[in-house]
C-alpha cells in the first residue's frame, strides 16, 4: 500500500476543517497508508523583516526535509497548475516507479511558504491556483484531490 504523507506547518485550528480532514482522512485510508504531520513554525515577530523570514524558513525547511519519503511535491504558489487526471497519474507514478513503497510527501509551507531548498528538494512544485487560499483550506483540497486521485484511477463515477 502507498505511503502519502502530508508535511504541514502550523495546526488546523477551525473545528470544520478539522472534521473535513478527518473525513478524507478516512476515506483514504481504504487506498493509501497516510500520514499528516502538522510540525510548529518558527515564531516571528508582529512585522518581521525580510531576514527574520528568509532565517524561519530556513529552520522551518530543515525540518520538512528531515522527515521526507520518497517523491516530494512542494505546495507553492509559483508551482505550475495540473489537473486532477495529471495529478492522478503523478500518484500512480510514484506508487509505480518510486521506491519506499511509492511514497509521495506533499510539503505544505507556513503562511510565508516554503523555504528556497524545500522547493529545490522537490521533483514537483504545485500551485493549487493562481488564487490564495488559507493554509487550513488548502490543506482540505489537497486531501480531497488526492482522495480524487485514488478515485479516477479506480475508474469510479466520483470524477465526473
Amino acid at each position: 500500500m502507498q505511503t502519502i504523507q502530508i508535511l504541514a506547518l502550523g495546526k488546523c485550528k477551525e473545528a470544520y476543517l478539522r472534521d473535513a480532514c478527518r473525513e478524507y482522512e478516512k476515506r483514504l485510508s481504504r487506498f493509501c497508508r497516510l500520514q499528516c504531520m502538522e510540525l510548529e513554525p518558527v515564531s516571528l515577530s508582529p512585522e518581521p523583516s525580510e531576514k527574520e523570514i528568509a532565517q524561519a524558513l530556513e529552520k522551518e525547511g530543515t525540518e520538512l526535509l528531515k522527515r521526507a519519503q520518497g517523491v516530494c511535491i512542494a505546495m507553492c504558489i509559483e508551482g505550475k497548475q495540473m489537473d486532477s487526471p495529471a495529478l492522478a497519474k503523478e500518484i500512480a507514478d510514484a506508487a509505480a516507479y518510486g521506491g519506499n513503497n511509492g511514497a509521495l510527501t506533499f510539503f505544505v509551507g507556513s503562511s510565508y511558504g516554503l523555504s528556497p531548498a524545500v522547493k529545490a528538494y522537490a521533483q514537483i512544485r504545485l500551485s493549487m491556483s493562481r488564487m490564495t487560499f488559507p493554509h487550513q483550506l488548502a490543506r482540505v483540497m489537497l486531501l480531497e484531490q488526492i482522495y480524487r486521485s485514488y478515485q479516477i484511477l479506480g475508474g469510479t463515477k466520483y470524477h465526473k
